[in-house]
C-alpha cells in the first residue's frame, strides 16, 4: 500500500488517482498506524515551505517520516515535498527542513523569465536510478518559484534548464524527490510513479 501523506498541504487526490489508474493501492494517510501498514510513502506538497514544515512538526509526522525512511521504506517527495527533504529553505526567511538530503532551497534568480516557473520542461538525467528506469520521455510539468541548491552531486538524479541549470530530482538510498508534478505529466509522469511503486 502506498501512503500519501495528508498534512494539509498538497493535491492529494490527483496523486492518489494517478497511482490508482496504474492499478496500485494508494491511500491518503495522516497517522502513524497507516504509515506502519504502508509499503511506500509519498509526500506531495503545494504552497509555502514554512507552513508545510510547521504542519509536519505539529502533527509529529516529521519524526515519523524520518523513522520510516530510516527503516528503509521507499519515499518520494513531490514538488514542495521534495523541497522539504533538504536542510533548509530561504522562502520568506530561513526555515528548517527534514534534513534527509544535504542541500538548501532558494528562489529562482533569472533575468527575462517569469517566476514562478510554470509549464512543461525537459529534464536531463545525470545519474541512472530505479525511478527513471526505462523512461524515454523526459518532459514534465513544473510549477515552482524555488529550487534546490548546493545538493551533493551524488544525490542529483536529473537537472533542468530555466535561465540556468537547476536540480530537478534527487535520490539518496531509498529517498527520492522530484521538483515537477508526475501526476500532471501524462505518460512520462505515470511511468515514474509506476517505477516508484515497483521499488522494494
Amino acid at each position: 500500500m502506498i501512503a500519501i501523506i495528508d498534512y494539509g498541504m498538497g493535491n492529494l487526490r490527483s496523486v492518489q488517482k494517478a497511482f490508482q489508474y496504474l492499478g496500485m493501492d494508494a491511500r491518503i494517510c495522516a497517522d502513524k498506524r497507516s504509515l506502519d501498514d504502508s509499503s511506500h510513502i509519498v509526500l506531495p506538497g503545494v504552497g509555502a515551505f514554512a507552513d508545510a514544515a510547521a504542519a509536519l512538526s505539529r502533527s509529529g509526522l516529521d519524526l515519523e517520516l524520518k523513522r520510516q525512511v530510516a527503516a528503509g521504506k521507499p519515499f518520494l517527495g513531490i514538488c514542495l515535498g521534495m523541497q522539504l527533504l533538504f536542510d533548509r529553505s530561504f522562502e520568506d526567511g530561513e526555515h528548517v527542513g527534514l534534513g534527509l538530503i544535504k542541500g538548501q532551497v532558494v528562489r529562482f534568480d533569472v533575468q527575462g523569465l517569469k517566476v514562478p516557473h510554470i509549464g512543461w520542461n525537459s529534464v536531463r538525467q545525470v545519474r541512472k536510478t530505479a525511478l527513471f528506469d526505462g523512461a524515454s520521455d523526459l518532459d514534465f510539468y513544473f510549477v515552482h518559484s524555488y529550487h534546490a541548491a548546493d545538493v551533493a552531486p551524488e544525490c542529483v538524479e536529473t537537472v533542468c534548464e530555466y535561465g540556468y541549470e537547476f536540480v530537478s530530482s534527487v535520490n539518496r538510498d531509498n529517498i527520492f524527490g522530484v521538483q515537477f508534478h508526475p501526476e500532471k505529466s501524462g505518460d512520462a509522469g505515470l511511468k515514474l510513479l509506476k517505477n516508484f511503486g515497483g521499488i522494494s
